[in-house]
Parts: C-alpha cells; sequence; structure tokens
C-alpha cells in the first residue's frame, strides 16, 4: 500500500518562490498545541516533542485501517499583542519584541481522513505510552487562509528580517492589508540543519 504524502498531494501548499507572490491556499486540518515564549527554550521543544509524538501515533493509528501516511513538515503561527507593541512593521516585530512575548501555534498537516476520534485516541496512547502529558493540550484544528503573500526565505532564522522587508514593500505596492497571524513552514528539520541551509516558507494572509 502506498503511502499518502500531502507534501506531494499538496506540491503548491509546500512550494514557494525566491521571491514575493500572490497564491492562493486550500483549506485543511492540522494537529496543533499552543504556546508562548522564546522558540530556543525548553517549552518550545517540549511542545514540539508532544505534537511529533502525537502526530506518529495518529499515523499508526491510520496505518492500522489501511490509511497510512507520512508525517508531514512542522509549520508555527506567530503573533504578539498588537495593543502592547502598537506600529511595529512586519520585519521590525522580530526585531524589536523580545522573543519571550511571542504566542505561538505549531501545526502538524493531518489527512483529510483524520477524526477527532482517531486524534484523541492517539493523544491518549500518547499521555500513556510516552509519559508526555502535554499532549493532552493538542487540538484538531481547521484552517482556511485564503489569499497570502508568500516568500521562501533560505538561512537562519535572525535574517528572516530581510525576507519579509521585501514581502512588506510587495504587500504595500500591490495595495493589500494584513489578514490574518504571520505562518512559517519549516522545509528544513531546524534541528539537524545547518543556519545558513535553513529553508522555511513565509507567509502573510492578506485581503
Amino acid at each position: 500500500m502506498d503511502k499518502l504524502d500531502l507534501t506531494k498531494r499538496y506540491k503548491s501548499y509546500y512550494t514557494a518562490k525566491a521571491k514575493p507572490e500572490i497564491t492562493e491556499i486550500e483549506p485543511a486540518k492540522f494537529l496543533s498545541i499552543q504556546g508562548v515564549g522564546d522558540p530556543s527554550g525548553s517549552d518550545f521543544a517540549d511542545n514540539v516533542q508532544a505534537l511529533y509524538a502525537t502526530a506518529y501515533a495518529i499515523k499508526f493509528v491510520c496505518k492500522a485501517l489501511n490509511k497510512d501516511f507520512v508525517v508531514s513538515k512542522l509549520e508555527g503561527l506567530w503573533w504578539f499583542d498588537e495593543q502592547k507593541y502598537k506600529g511595529y512593521t512586519m520585519e521590525e516585530a522580530p526585531v524589536k519584541i523580545p522573543r519571550s512575548e511571542w504566542g505561538y501555534r505549531l501545526l502538524i498537516r493531518m489527512p483529510e481522513y483524520v477524526t477527532e476520534q482517531i486524534v484523541q485516541e492517539a493523544i491518549a496512547s500518547t499521555v500513556e505510552k510516552k509519559e508526555l502529558p502535554l499532549a493532552r493540550e493538542i487540538e484538531l484544528y481547521p484552517m482556511t487562509e485564503g489569499k497570502v503573500v508568500q516568500m521562501l526565505h533560505v538561512g537562519p532564522f535572525n535574517k528572516e528580517t530581510e525576507t519579509l522587508l521585501q514581502m512588506n514593500e510587495f504587500i504595500q505596492e500591490n495595495n493589500f492589508d494584513r489578514n490574518g497571524l504571520h505562518h512559517e513552514i519549516y522545509l528544513s528539520d531546524f534541528r539537524k540543519t545547518a543556519p545558513e541551509k535553513l529553508k522555511t516558507i513565509l507567509r502573510e494572509p492578506v485581503k
């Protein structure tokens, strides 16, 4: 039996060019967990661990149903308190706002046939067998992003501001307004990849 690979099934979702472009993103559902704080901290790493452990538990449940799939790329939505930090542009915010004050929602895209029942079964298994009580914070999260401006960023995360500047100029030139949370898709495993070789899709929903 062939495994479903969402990165191949939805190739355009996991692809971006090295210049700003407009694209339309289809509705999808994700395994998700929320957090606050520095992505280099232990809380973030714990959330990633719980999310992946549960994703693989879902995979094993589905495999037993003859619906095996490849666990997809990690993604993240990021935000900050816009009342407290008014007036920052999208490229200024990552530099001027402390990383400890950023909120995030980590995501792994799920096949359409993954149900709430399957997710709850996998969460219970992860809590019991992997001894990861944090998995109780995980949910099945539907998202419809719609129109976005996106661009491929190659290099370390602390250089994303250079890519975001190009995206912001493109957004202004096309008279778009922001329409959602900053979105990143980590095409590279940042735990194993050299910073200069990291590939990340950056997305900004617009209207």
